[in-house]
């Protein structure tokens, strides 16, 4: 079907959240004047959320638990676009943590995810254990190793994009029952599941990178966290003028690929939110 023309696009902010959201105010003064523009949905997976922002009351979804790794995840995802597809101005579903930032102003942001009809998902080919190494041989012959992808969870999406993935049964079924970590592979449905889907079924109508930064330069199993005492302006301008995105593989080349963020043939800062950032960060935040 043709998409229904929206005579008012918004963003669907989806927050995939713990419990209470530490940074509403920041969000809150992010969205100040722009009422009509954007709409916002709460999945909170273990309590309740406490909101300190009206713009938040009410936004609670329907949610259930979610488990590390497992389709759970994609689950809760699932979730929160089905909610925010029922809204047909929601033109762009933006996924979030309870850890995220923006970094840009409300328009900067909203003319970068409406101007292009691209979506936003990490994606990559990683030869190495934590890539292609995780792939469980029982998905063949849907998904063969060489169309199985790593990325980031946190997407931006249109919502042809949004619907495609909630009409997908085939890919996600293999998923479902075949990628859970530490059995043998190791496998994390969330950091696969839609890079593998778009790499199969629209891999040109995907950017291969999150408009979210994360640093993983400490080669831990989780990101670097920012303290109060990170949030610097040198630090957000380090953050906002990247414009490059870098993706390294797990297997003994460390190899480093780097590409231009390119928007609609452009190249442009590749960010418009950040994450991890700790609750106590909020005043400088702020600032």
């Amino acid at each position: 079907m043709p998409m229904p023309m929206s005579k008012n696009p918004k963003i669907a902010l989806m927050f995939l959240t713990p419990g209470s959201l530490p940074f509403e105010k920041l969000w809150e003064t992010f969205l100040q004047g722009h009422e009509g523009r954007y709409s916002i949905y709460v999945h909170a997976s273990r309590e309740k959320p406490v909101h300190t922002s009206s713009l938040f009351a009410g936004r609670d979804i329907h949610s259930d638990a979610i488990v590390w790794g497992l389709i759970s995840m994609v689950d809760a995802e699932k979730r929160l676009l089905a909610n925010a597809l029922e809204d047909v101005d929601n033109q762009v579903f933006v996924l979030l943590s309870d850890s995220c930032v923006p970094l840009h102003s409300f328009d900067y942001v909203y003319n970068y995810l409406m101007g292009t009809n691209v979506s936003f998902i990490d994606c990559f080919k990683d030869p190495g254990p934590h890539g292609s190494g995780r792939y469980p041989i029982e998905m063949y012959p849907e998904i063969d190793e060489s169309d199985f992808r790593k990325g980031a969870q946190w997407f931006a999406v249109t919502r042809r994009h949004a619907l495609m993935i909630l009409a997908d049964s085939l890919y996600y079924k293999k998923f479902k029952l075949y990628c859970k970590p530490a059995e043998g592979r190791n496998c994390i449905a969330d950091e696969h599941y839609l890079p593998t889907l778009f790499n199969m079924v629209d891999p040109g109508g995907i950017s291969n990178w999150s408009v979210t930064h994360v640093d993983w330069s400490e080669g831990k199993w989780h990101p670097r966290s920012y303290s109060a005492d990170d949030v610097t302006y040198d630090l957000l301008k380090n953050i906002t003028t990247t414009d490059e995105n870098f993706h390294v593989t797990s297997d003994d080349k460390k190899l480093v690929m780097q590409k231009p963020c390119l928007w609609n043939g452009s190249k442009r800062p590749c960010y418009l939110f950040a994450r991890k950032f700790n609750p106590e960060a909020l005043d400088n935040l702020l600032k």
